[in-house]
């Protein structure tokens, strides 16, 4: 296996479980020092002993710039400035729009889009200062062809795309390079817990509907969220890249 990582330290939100934990060990196997960063702490800790040396748990919650800030700097203490950073933080519940309220539009736009906001902000000084990095932000297809049931988090994914693009070209001069992944179903703890609360006859229509006719793996998304973090996408920037089996081509 490659050591492209090698000596290079990357952060990781959600990195406890499904995609962000499938990110951590990819980026650990190929020699980098990760934060793994979650507000569940036992469960980055977890992680993070999984991988042993060269990592570190650090409780962050996304919603809080304040926490975001905290961690960012204890991990930047311990391993080093970041070179990585990857956004694959994310929540949502399947409801009609029309049954949702303030509350549940809040913490949907402040785990998928405004956490996103927080940790690059806290990043990408350290990235503009050394002039390199990577930023890959996880979005959904969700967030480009829009999905009923799930509005909110259409529109918070939507403004991640957006915001990578825009500040894609404001760092670009400084060496700093930001893309954006977009899965489509993918076999995590989230997917369970909507099968878990009725919406399986959903999740086997989309499926259906997808080309490829399967659910990805969390390891199949990790694997397009290293590629652009790599030197191998060393010029490519602002840019989304779907991971869906075909479920949206555009």
């Amino acid at each position: 296996m490659s050591m492209e990582f090698q000596d290079r330290v990357a952060l990781v939100t959600g990195g406890a479980s499904g995609i962000g934990k499938a990110v951590v060990l990819a980026l650990a196997a190929r020699g980098a020092r990760v934060g793994v960063c979650d507000l569940n702490a036992a469960g980055a800790e977890a992680v993070a002993a999984e991988i042993g040396g060269g990592s570190l748990p650090v409780g962050m919650d996304v919603t809080d710039a304040a926490s975001v800030r905290a961690g960012v700097a204890s991990a930047v203490e311990s391993l080093g400035a970041p070179d990585v950073l990857v956004n694959a933080a994310g929540w949502d519940r399947i409801m009609r729009f029309l049954e949702t309220d303030e509350a549940f539009w809040d913490r949907v736009i402040a785990i998928n889009f405004r956490g996103v906001l927080a940790t690059c902000h806290a990043v990408l000084p350290h990235m503009v200062e050394r002039g390199s990095g990577a930023v890959v932000n996880v979005a959904s297809e969700a967030g480009r062809a829009g999905s009923s049931g799930e509005v909110v988090y259409s529109g918070a994914k939507g403004a991640v795309i957006a915001f990578s693009k825009a500040v894609a070209r404001e760092v670009a001069r400084y060496g700093v390079r930001v893309n954006v992944v977009t899965p489509g179903l993918t076999d995590t703890p989230f997917l369970q817990r909507n099968v878990d609360e009725g919406h399986g006859k959903l999740m086997d229509a989309i499926v259906k509907a997808t080309p490829l006719q399967r659910l990805s793996t969390p390891e199949e998304v990790a694997e397009a969220i290293l590629f652009l973090a790599s030197d191998r996408a060393a010029f490519t920037t602002g840019e989304t890249l779907s991971v869906s089996g075909g479920l949206v081509m555009m």
